[in-house]
């Protein structure tokens, strides 16, 4: 198994070519496939839970079938179940790419499966694609990221705030303003000292089928005299050196808890996903500069504040996504205003006058 919290590949496998049928099942989420009768040999270290995984289970369940069962965090969708046959060995090889979802998506393949027979054939990948259901019948979804927390407190100010404290309170009053000022339905990745991995918080965002995600920061930087809120898109080559380190240090998060990264090249091969991704990236995009708009008018700005970078926690290839950062804590005034609940009030009413006028764009409600 390899993958992370929001995409997962299972590989198995075999001495002949197998002939597998799966279905879901909830209560928890779960991939269920079927097999003939198996011999399973397993090492038990590969069966740890990891990334969407949260559990793997395999045995004989008589009538000459076996069975293996992918337990998940939460709703998926199966991108990908095939058999291929091994091109520098013998035998065959089972693959499986599932990825996290909304209750919506895996809901509605449970519907399609009740539909049919209960017990779906592996299908190649541009026949499960399906029709890209309207996502208007739902209130636009902002999921609103509170930067570090647990163990990663993130930057400290030169009078001890702690950043992982000072984006809560801001994600806290940015929830409170946008449920004033439309009807919104507006998530939190976390709600108070909790750790999470990057890529846990880019799950939740899709899994909340997420219209919108905001990350929000308060970083750091040497030079003592620099202030000012900027605003991060992301991006394969950073826009400048400072991007470039900041994306650097928060994507070293994870390892501060003790957590091993191991990026994941999934190569991209459908037309339709790169399609996706790229018309994503122009949401955000285009968020982003509504937003460095509004935020110009109350609050101070650095110099050429939308910028980008890879950001790991950016990375959904289908919510636009922006990095905030309010300031600088290693600024006296800047750390200052952080603390100051009135500055953190007029900066969340711009912020949530952006996401006003960036709803009214998507869902054809804007004036």
């Amino acid at each position: 198994m390899a993958g992370d919290a929001t995409r997962m590949r299972v590989v198995m496998q075999f001495d002949r070519e197998p002939d597998p049928k799966w279905f879901l099942l909830r209560g928890p989420h779960r991939l269920v496939i079927d097999l003939p009768e198996t011999n399973f040999s397993v090492d038990a270290r590969e069966l740890k839970a990891r990334g969407l995984i949260s559990g793997v289970r395999f045995g004989n369940v008589g009538e000459g079938r076996s069975r293996l069962i992918l337990s998940a965090k939460g709703p998926f969708t199966v991108e990908r179940i095939d058999v291929l046959e091994n091109e520098k060995a013998p035998g065959y090889r089972l693959v499986a790419d599932i990825a996290a979802a909304s209750d919506k998506a895996f809901d509605a393949a449970l519907a399609e499966q009740a539909e049919t027979t209960g017990s779906t054939q592996a299908t190649k990948k541009a026949d499960r694609l399906g029709v890209v259901a309207a996502r208007r019948a739902k209130p636009f979804t902002i999921v609103i990221d509170p930067g570090h927390g647990g163990i990663d407190g993130g930057a400290e100010g030169v009078n001890g705030t702690v950043e992982k404290s000072i984006t809560l309170a801001f994600a806290l009053e940015l929830k409170k303003k946008l449920a004033e000022t439309g009807p919104y339905d507006v998530f939190l990745t976390r709600e108070k000292d909790d750790f999470l991995r990057l890529d846990e918080r880019v799950r939740i965002a899709r899994q909340h089928e997420a219209d919108l995600f905001i990350s929000i920061h308060a970083d750091t930087i040497r030079l003592k005299g620099i202030r000012g809120a900027t605003v991060y898109t992301v991006s394969d080559k950073a826009s400048d050196a400072e991007a470039a380190a900041l994306a650097a240090r928060e994507n070293l998060s994870d390892q501060l808890a003790g957590i091993e990264i191991q990026e994941e090249n999934h190569e991209v091969a459908d037309i339709l996903v790169d399609l996706i991704r790229r018309e994503t990236h122009n949401f955000s995009m285009r968020f982003a500069r509504s937003l460095v708009g509004e935020l110009s008018d109350a609050v101070e700005l650095i110099n050429n504040p939308h910028r980008s970078a890879g950001f790991r926690v950016l990375k959904a290839p289908d919510v636009p996504s922006v990095l905030v950062e309010l300031g600088y804590l290693s600024n006296p005034k800047d750390e200052a205003q952080l603390r100051d609940p009135d500055w953190r009030g007029k900066a969340a009413a711009r912020i949530s006058a952006a996401v006003a006028l960036f709803a009214g764009e998507r869902t054809g409600t804007g004036g």
